[in-house]
């Protein structure tokens, strides 16, 4: 009998697992942007001194676990293992970053809410016993999104007013069985929704929908209301992607208003950063937990949040047939510690 299991599709982790160091690393824009300060590294270099936009997130990746672990003082050999994944396709960043490196690596595509998967998956593991040592860790860079699931920048082609802004950045947290630091206590699984959505520049409108339900079954599932946490944060639905949520919420009598962030609007400044609806891509959750929101947590300036991943299913091959974008959401409870 799954003795852990509440509801349909969420967890509690009596056994916390504990969040001992994390690590991000962000690109130009975003470090001029309202969170910029909280990352540990930045570059100026979209390139970060490769050849590829490809490469950049790659080396971005292997920046961000190396930063991991020199805040954890381990070794690489330490890490029982890597959850990890990324926008590209086949997973390359996560793949090229963990090749020849002989750690033990899940490799993950959750779209937009891996990091919200792979911590999901890092606690459930040490919570199991699997591991006592697991790392989350994900990436995103603007140009190489745009290459893979839009038109090459060389086009010049125009933004619609709901596009987003592909965060260049990477977060990586280390997931342990002891320590101090933030604690997981519970998560929920999402489910894979779809409301029929096919503009791939309107990802908000596509993720919403996975958002609300994520929310809802979870605060089912757990009994709880949005007042039982500080926060209530999304992953990249941006601007009108969360007013989208919140009319959602409001027409089921489930007020969010005063409780919801989203990542997508908080790491840009939109007044006087031109990322129309504001940002998107696994990176943009990743360095937001791993830049700003872990710190307030451990600060003790937030108690409890729920984080959850917002991803957009979609492909270049399933956008060229004309086929909507499915979303889903994945939910992570973390209380300070």
């Amino acid at each position: 009998m799954a003795e852990n299991k509440r509801g349909r599709s969420s967890f509690c982790l009596p056994n916390a697992p504990v969040i001992t160091a994390w690590a991000s690393v962000a690109g130009k824009k975003e470090s001029e942007g309202p969170l910029g300060h909280t990352f540990d590294k930045t570059s100026q270099d979209t390139y970060f001194g490769q050849k590829s936009w490809e490469l950049a997130e790659k080396t971005m990746q292997e920046s961000a676990l190396r930063l991991l672990l020199e805040k954890a003082h381990l070794e690489r050999s330490e890490l029982d293992v890597v959850f990890s994944g990324d926008l590209l396709n086949q997973c390359i960043g996560s793949a090229f970053t963990m090749r020849n490196t002989g750690t033990p690596h899940l490799g993950l595509y959750g779209a937009c809410s891996t990091m919200a998967e792979s911590l999901l998956l890092a606690s459930l593991a040490v919570s199991a016993g699997i591991a006592d040592r697991a790392a989350a860790m994900t990436s995103s860079h603007f140009a190489s999104s745009e290459r893979q699931y839009r038109f090459p920048l060389g086009y010049g082609g125009q933004r619609t007013p709901t596009a987003q802004w592909t965060v260049t950045g990477s977060g990586a947290a280390l997931v342990c069985s002891q320590g101090t630091g933030p604690k997981i206590t519970a998560c929920t699984i999402g489910s894979v929704t779809d409301l029929g959505i096919q503009d791939a520049n309107n990802m908000g409108a596509a993720m919403a929908p996975a958002a609300f339900a994520t929310i809802r079954q979870h605060l089912q599932d757990l009994q709880r209301t949005p007042e039982d946490y500080d926060l209530i944060v999304t992953g990249d639905l941006g601007q009108y992607g969360k007013e989208l949520l919140l009319e959602m919420g409001r027409r089921e009598g489930l007020s969010l208003g005063g409780k919801l962030a989203d990542c997508g609007c908080m790491v840009f400044d939109n007044t006087k950063q031109d990322v129309h609806a504001g940002g998107s891509g696994c990176g943009c959750s990743a360095i937001t937990l791993c830049g700003h929101l872990l710190g307030e947590l451990s600060a003790r300036k937030l108690k409890r949040i729920l984080f959850c991943g917002t991803g957009a299913l979609l492909s270049p091959t399933s956008t060229q047939q004309g086929l909507p974008i499915p979303g889903v959401c994945h939910a992570v409870v973390i209380e300070g510690g």
